[in-house]
């Protein structure tokens, strides 16, 4: 997945021209995730050795061309890759080539075999193979090789060196001999725009940016290890973000190509370091101590021994600053923790309280609300009963006035018979049953839905319904004035004229037989609502 997010931005590169700007952290994160697979790319280099020492293995002793041809190759795959197994190859070829007299491949060999023991840090034996090499022969090509060759290792003991006084020499003599191999064989027009990155920023075309640099080199169609020999060169000319841009492109392309003598990883873990990004600089720079060690450039070897404890060192720092921090956060928070659990103790207690305050509130509201509503109620049941009552009392004085008027007349005229008429006349039952129709029509106003209210407290079979021209019969109207509030029998016996006896017998008939328990069915009786 990260191959094909790096093609991407290659394609990128190469689409929208020069004004697309690189993300150099990217590319370092597809560094750290090529280096995951470093050892798929090495043993498929491994593989391709493999096969090429197969096929010398079956060549004729006698055939110069094919053993010169596969001991090149084999060479070519071990020259960056392992410097022991390059030498015992390039030594062969040498050797080959004074077997067979073969002149121009030995100067060949020979500077092959310079470049060998340059690249592994043997300096002066390269001087010393270089120095026995008949230059009289060499061609225009050659001599730019070896001009090259001789100019990087001075440049290289300057760097070793790395002393004001001792190493001027070294970079003069390295100056003059690259600038004799430019005029000997001129440098192409992609080397030149190469060039141009190198050139003061304030003479520099303001459309030579980094990012065309970057284009430039995906254009060229360039071989991985080509591409990471210009983009280490190309990073000399920058700092910083721009500098790490190209260095992790050159190591990308060093860890595809199983590139081992490489300098693109180390120079990428001392940028990082020198802009405090610690714990990649730490993962590239133990990268390249692992190439170093494996190909056996000693030289580089020093050189990255001598940082990498500098950076482990800052790496530790760094991480018990980090540890410092996490333990200072995590003592704060705790803390704060600590704090707002006892802040919210006490609040939940309040509130807590307050809710209990809340409903005993409500309950005494609603307790007050029933009060009132009954203490209402029983006023409007008294209001009825008091007019009903001084209804009948002056319907009873009225009546007594005219029997004792009629009486007295009767007496003054001696019409006693008319007297007895009179008394004969008077019907007690039916008062008192004209008394119970008007306190069962009193009753029904304020509750009219009583007689179904009852009955729902029955089953079906046993419920009681007043007979036609009825109101209330005697069970509805035991029950009817236990509603008003007398719920004494004795007062109810006195008013229906029913003996003790009888209206306990009502009473506890219909609590048999209600749907409710018996203890329960006045209480719903008394919640019988009465209407306002």
């Amino acid at each position: 997945m990260n191959r094909v997010a790096f093609i991407t931005i290659f394609l990128l590169a190469f689409f929208q021209g020069y004004a697309q700007h690189f993300d150099a952290d990217s590319l370092v994160n597809v560094l750290k995730s090529e280096l995951k697979k470093e050892s798929s790319y090495d043993q498929a280099r491994i593989n391709r050795i493999g096969q090429l020492r197969s096929s010398l293995l079956r060549v004729d002793s006698n055939n110069f061309d094919l053993q010169y041809d596969l001991c090149s190759k084999i060479y070519e795959e071990y020259s960056s890759f392992k410097f022991d197994s390059a030498y015992v190859y390039v030594k062969k070829m040498v050797e080959l080539t004074e077997q067979f007299h073969k002149g121009d491949l030995l100067i060949e060999s020979e500077i092959r075999l310079g470049y060998t023991l340059y690249f592994s840090g043997f300096y002066k034996e390269a001087f010393d193979v270089i120095a026995k090499i008949d230059t009289g022969r060499f061609t225009q090509a050659q001599w730019s090789d070896y001009l090259t060759m001789r100019a990087r290792l001075n440049q290289s003991i300057a760097d070793y060196d790395n002393d004001p006084f001792f190493s001027r020499g070294y970079y003069e003599q390295s100056d003059r001999d690259f600038r004799k191999a430019q005029v000997i064989v001129p440098v192409n027009n992609f080397e030149k725009t190469v060039d141009l990155a190198f050139v003061p920023d304030s003479l520099k075309d303001k459309n030579l940016t980094p990012d065309y640099f970057f284009g430039l080199i995906m254009r060229q169609q360039l071989t991985p290890h080509r591409i990471a020999m210009v983009a280490t060169r190309i990073a000399s000319a920058y700092r910083e973000k721009d500098r790490v841009l190209f260095l992790a492109l050159a190591a990308i392309n060093d860890v595809r190509s199983s590139t081992k003598e490489t300098l693109a990883i180390f120079l990428l873990a001392q940028e990082l370091y020198h802009m405090n990004q610690t714990n990649d600089a730490y993962i590239f720079m133990q990268a390249a101590a692992r190439n170093a060690n494996f190909y056996g450039a000693r030289n580089r070897a020093v050189q990255i021994e001598s940082l990498l404890p500098l950076v482990a060192g800052k790496v530790i720092d760094e991480k018990q600053h980090q540890r410092d921090k996490l333990l200072i956060g995590f003592l704060t928070f705790l803390i704060v923790a600590v704090v707002l659990f006892f802040l919210l103790f006490i609040y939940r207690k309040q509130l807590l309280q307050i809710k209990a305050s809340e409903l005993m509130i409500k309950e005494k509201n609603k307790q007050l609300e029933n009060v009132n509503e009954q203490l209402w109620e029983s006023s409007k049941i008294k209001e009825e009963m008091i007019g009903l009552f001084f209804k009948i009392c002056s319907s009873n004085i009225e009546t007594l006035e005219k029997i004792k008027q009629h009486t007295l007349h009767s007496i003054k005229l001696k019409k006693y018979n008319e007297v007895n008429e009179l008394m004969k006349g008077i019907h007690i039952n039916e008062e008192k049953a004209g008394l119970y129709n008007m306190l069962d029509s009193v009753f029904l106003t304020m509750f009219p839905n009583f007689i179904a209210s009852f009955n729902a407290l029955l089953k079906t079979e046993d419920q009681i319904w007043p007979k036609s021209g009825e109101t209330l019969n005697a069970t509805l109207r035991i029950f009817a004035l236990m509603r008003l509030g007398i719920s004494e029998h004795e007062a109810i016996a006195k008013i229906l004229d029913y003996s003790v006896s009888t209206v306990y017998t009502y009473k506890t008939r219909i609590k048999s037989r209600a749907l409710v328990p018996p203890n329960d069915f006045e209480q719903k009786i008394m919640e019988i609502k009465f209407i306002k």
